[in-house]
């Protein structure tokens, strides 16, 4: 059996609200993404979804707990070195696409590549685009690209640095539901094309019945069964 390329254990995680009171967010015994699983995971709002998200790729530290990515261990890693495993091993899709408005499509790609150890690559970054339907926009600056099209450069973006794993969250929240299927089969497609595990958070029935794994947060995070 091949080791899970993403593992937590004994994950806790709780946030100080205002008026000083801690409410805890994620306390996961295990958990662990197998190379090349498609998953989908569902939660009530609240329950914690993007905060694992974050935790996995080390946006947030967990207060207890070890999270390894591809083997190394997240937690332990110094801010420079855990962005250079954030950049070469996690690809991130979020519902806000971040794309830098003054860039090309085409530049977004490269820009993603200038943050891992890689040397920016001009072909992969045209044939990513291209193989999301977008070889005919390539100097096409976000605002002048539809939001779908956006989400497109997005999911070529994750996919820029080779990485182990995609992390989506919520990634069609801003997508009519005519558009929806196509950014989950290009998701799909995709990473299993590129030998890519994919987690996505999502709060859509729809979406994640287009999944062959489906977790509910609440079946192993018992901070959200008692506060979700």
């Amino acid at each position: 059996m091949p080791s899970p390329v993403v593992e937590l254990e004994n994950v806790r995680k709780a946030f100080t609200m205002p008026g000083g009171d801690t409410v805890p967010v994620l306390d996961i015994d295990r958990f662990a993404l197998a190379e090349t699983a498609q998953i989908a995971l569902t939660g009530q709002s609240g329950s914690g979804k993007s905060t694992l998200l974050h935790v996995i790729s080390g946006i947030l530290r967990p207060d207890t707990g070890r999270v390894r990515v591809a083997g190394h261990d997240i937690t332990r890693l110094g801010e420079a070195a855990a962005d250079r495993l954030r950049a070469d091993t996690l690809g991130l899709v979020f519902q806000q696409f971040n794309l830098l408005p003054g860039f090309t499509a085409l530049e977004n790609v490269l820009v993603a590549m200038s943050f891992g150890t890689g040397r920016p690559d001009r072909r992969r970054a045209e044939g990513l685009l291209a193989s999301v339907g977008l070889a005919h926009r390539l100097h096409h600056k976000p605002a002048e690209l539809s939001i779908g099209q956006q989400q497109r450069v997005a999911v070529a973006r994750a996919l820029a640095n080779r990485p182990r794993v995609v992390l989506a969250d919520e990634p069609t929240a801003s997508i009519d539901t005519a558009h929806q299927d196509q950014v989950i089969d290009l998701l799909i497609g995709t990473c299993a094309e590129h030998d890519v595990a994919l987690l996505v958070v999502t709060h859509s029935p729809e979406v994640a019945a287009r999944f062959p794994q489906r977790l509910r947060l609440e079946d192993f995070n018992r901070a959200a069964v008692h506060h979700g």
